[in-house]
């Protein structure tokens, strides 16, 4: 740290007959940064030219100066207005800030950190102006998290771990007027937990609409990623996931979500038998075994079908997916099956969403899915409860695609 003589400060503060002055925004220390960085701007240009303001090298050299530009800069959270020295040519562009920079490291963040936090544009330009005394535009903002793009790039096609024993697989929707009116969008989620029982988003993909041409290449990605293998894939009744799934990784277990079947059972039923029901399914998905669960079922139908007939169907016609469940002890049930990792995350998107809108394009689809999920992911530093034992079933039961 360099050391400033205090007479150099003295000299500075005699310059300010009330001491409070020395703080405002057209105060000394503004005045002061304001100053050094043109200061700094001038010796670029010197060293840039090769001879010093007057000196009569300059003469015939080829380029001189050419009086200064009005620039208007944020240097963390101070806006300041600066006058740039020019030369004739053009050709000079300095280091400390580059022609097109309009800010010191810093600022960007603080934008980058509220837009991941699901703050509107305009509460942000009028957070920044409330705060800091700082106008703002929308495009600014735009240009700034734009910037992230090329990270959300990168991330997407980063190497994978060759297993994650558990992968989640979700999606949220969202609105776009990409193609003109507004219509629904969903945003698909991969989200693993690896051999350490770390959770790990995989990666985003965006489409209209589902199926198994597009679970394909969703597959087919992570393998080519370097995902080679899956012990148990827990999804929400995604259409056309089993038979792409089982295209790429034939030996995965495809489990439905148990908490999804639920939701997707009282969707049917009336409010004033939704607690009495849901008792009847505990039943089921509670059972010991699969025998019994299937007992549980043939109880529930036999109550609930001449009023609810469609719940009994959803659990029959997915009840391959089911039963993977049962062949795991009831603790371990919670740690390899639980939503809790994955309904957290969505928990928290959906803050973020709610203030959005409709999107404008799938890139700031994107950008805003990536800010808010880096975000959520500095939460995660623990692994999932009780992974160990889950792990000694795992290696018990896919032993030879276990690898410590």
């Amino acid at each position: 740290m360099a050391n400033i003589r205090d007479e150099l400060l003295d000299e500075l503060l005699k310059e300010t007959e009330n001491p409070a002055e020395f703080w405002g925004e057209k105060g000394l220390l503004a005045e002061l940064k304001k100053r050094l960085i043109e200061r700094a701007l001038n010796a670029e240009l010197d060293e840039e030219l090769g001879y010093f303001k007057h000196d009569p090298k300059g003469n015939k050299s080829g380029n001189s100066r050419n009086g200064h530009g009005k620039k208007k800069i944020f240097a963390g959270t101070d806006q300041i207005d600066l006058r740039p020295p020019r030369d004739r040519n053009g050709t000079f562009n300095p280091k400390l800030i580059p022609k097109g920079q309009k800010r010191f490291d810093g600022f960007d963040e603080k934008i980058i950190a509220m837009y991941a936090r699901g703050m509107s544009v305009r509460d942000m330009q009028s957070l920044l102006e409330e705060l800091y005394s700082v106008e703002v535009s929308e495009g600014f903002i735009s240009m700034v998290t734009d910037a992230v793009l090329e990270d959300v790039k990168a991330w997407q096609s980063r190497p994978l771990s060759p297993i994650y024993p558990i992968v989640f697989l979700d999606g949220l929707v969202v609105k776009s007027r990409e193609e003109g009116p507004v219509r629904n969008k969903t945003v698909y989620l991969a989200l693993g937990i690896d051999m350490d029982g770390q959770k790990e988003l995989l990666g985003l993909w965006i489409a209209p609409t589902e199926g198994a041409k597009f679970w394909l290449s969703v597959i087919t990605e992570l393998k080519n990623r370097g995902l080679e293998d899956i012990f148990i894939a827990c999804v929400d009744g995604l259409k056309g996931f089993p038979e792409a799934i089982e295209s790429v990784y034939p030996e995965t277990e495809v489990q439905l979500c148990i908490v999804h079947m639920i939701r997707n059972s009282v969707r049917y039923v009336n409010w004033k038998d939704r607690k009495v029901l849901c008792a009847d399914l505990k039943r089921i998905y509670a059972a010991a075994t699969v025998e019994e669960a299937e007992m549980g079922l043939k109880a529930f139908s036999g109550k609930w079908d001449n009023k609810y007939p469609t719940v009994s169907q959803i659990w029959r016609r997915h009840w391959p997916q089911i039963i993977p469940y049962f062949d795991y002890p009831a603790d371990i049930r919670k740690v390899i099956y639980t939503t809790n990792a994955i309904e957290s995350m969505n928990r928290s998107l959906r803050k973020v969403l709610k203030t959005k809108g409709a999107f404008p394009n799938d890139e700031s689809i994107f950008k805003l899915m990536y800010l808010a999920l880096d975000n959520i992911s500095k939460k995660w530093t623990l692994p999932i409860r009780n992974w160990k034992a889950a792990l000694n079933q795992f290696a018990i039961k896919f032993e030879g695609r276990f690898q410590v």
